[in-house]
């Protein structure tokens, strides 16, 4: 079991080294300090430039929601049939929950 760990540490080191070899970090893998950012050297790689701006969503106009008006809703009467129907389907589902 010993020796099993020892070999995953030593594994783990082999596969820090060789990530760190190869994103061009070669100051950390050779002497094994850190380089900070102002200790530019010849090793260090230019930055990256900056992405392209991320075009812009186009805006659509908005309309704002239509309230009904009271004259609306007293025009249409509610059926008594519709809220039989309503009420069955509705019982109909509680009995199928439970």
């Amino acid at each position: 079991m010993l020796e099993i760990s020892v070999f995953c540490v030593i594994l783990l080191a082999a596969g820090y080294w060789t990530t760190m070899f190869i994103m061009g970090r070669r100051d950390d893998v050779i002497h094994g300090k850190f380089v900070h950012a102002d200790e530019e050297g010849d090793l260090t790689r230019p930055a990256m430039p900056a992405p392209p701006p991320f075009p812009k969503r186009p805006v659509k106009a908005v309309q704002p929601a239509r309230q009904p008006s009271a004259n609306e809703l007293a025009a249409r009467p509610v059926n008594s049939e519709a809220l039989q129907s309503l009420l069955a389907a509705i019982q109909q589902d509680l009995k199928s929950i439970a």
